[in-house]
């Protein structure tokens, strides 16, 4: 199936308005559970920080919604960090009291671009997360150059970067408009693990043109590709529209999201490769196809498989079979 290619203008033309934000508070946190790499499960802090939009315009990505247009401000970032840890009741000096031991500083964006993550609020943001064991940003492998390793200086932990492979699909990745090669990404990663900066990546889930069985397929080989390439962590994330042009490619026949099982089976498979840890996203479930009968059996049985990193007992539903 031959896509419509689009490029950056025509990308950000199809968006609806932004969502209101602002640039002293996060537009949201929380305290989530998440597997660490030696098989446990621990509570981790999850900021999601409001700072200067990307400047890719991937084709499927919605998450310009949460941004601001202009350079974020000097010292926004660390106000907003601040705010987030005593709203979730955390002590950023003794976060063990709060049963928490890692933090992921997600912007949206790319945390060693200056105009998302001001280089002046580095010595503040790393003193206010000294305490935790981990600290996981994002981070498109454009901007992996040596900035990350002066970050990771200044950290007490352990840096986690987190980048989108997306996919390995040769049609599929140009068109997203990610500006990035296989070769480029597969670098990045080589070049963080070399000095023991942990990587995980995201991965799509049936992207735009692909059916049912071709988006399992190609999430598995973008998983085998990426812990070939040296990552620790696949994040698996299921395509969605609301973005504009998801929508239109879905109004067009070019796009439907995944069904439910599909994403079982990917998180199945990752599982099964026993080469790091695999987790599927799960947020907006509700737009992903599938049987109503089987569906909260489905999210149940894929959450405790994220938790437990461990295979759990298949779903039986005599609607679905």
């Amino acid at each position: 199936m031959d896509l419509p290619v689009f490029n950056s203008g025509q990308i950000v033309a199809q968006r609806p308005a932004k969502n209101q934000v602002s640039s002293d508070r996060p537009y949201a946190w929380m305290i989530e559970p998440e597997c660490d790499s030696q098989g446990i499960l621990q509570q981790v802090v999850t900021l999601f920080l409001t700072g200067s939009e990307c400047p890719f315009h991937c084709t499927m990505c919605d998450l310009w919604k949460n941004t601001l247009d202009a350079p974020t401000p000097v010292g926004a970032i660390p106000e907003q960090i601040v705010f987030a840890l005593s709203d979730l009741g955390v002590d950023p000096k003794d976060t063990c009291s709060a049963g928490v031991n890692s933090i992921k500083l997600y912007n949206s964006s790319n945390f060693f671009d200056k105009r998302a993550v001001p280089r002046q609020d580095w010595t503040e943001i790393c003193e206010l997360v000294k305490d935790f064991k981990t600290v996981v940003i994002e981070n498109h492998p454009a901007f992996s150059g040596d900035a990350v390793f002066e970050f990771q200086s200044k950290l007490a932990g352990q840096l986690e970067v987190a980048m989108g492979l997306e996919t390995i699909h040769p049609r599929v990745l140009p068109w997203l408009n990610k500006q990035m090669t296989l070769k480029q990404y597969q670098d990045a990663v080589e070049r963080l693990v070399e000095r023991d900066v942990q990587v995980r990546t995201f991965i799509l889930v049936k992207p735009p043109s692909l059916n049912e069985a071709e988006g399992i397929e190609w999430a598995i080989r973008s998983m085998e590709y990426a812990f070939d390439s040296g990552v620790e962590c696949c994040s698996m994330v299921p395509v969605r529209a609301g973005n504009g042009t998801m929508d239109q490619l879905r109004k067009e026949g070019f796009f439907e999201p995944p069904s439910i099982t599909s994403l079982e089976q990917v998180l199945e498979a990752g599982l099964q490769m026993k080469r790091g840890r695999v987790f599927m996203d799960l947020w907006d479930h509700e737009l992903f196809g599938g049987c109503d009968a089987c569906r909260g059996q489905r999210l149940e049985r894929m959450t405790k498989m994220n938790e437990t990193q461990q295979f759990e007992q298949e779903v039986q539903c005599d609607v679905c079979r």
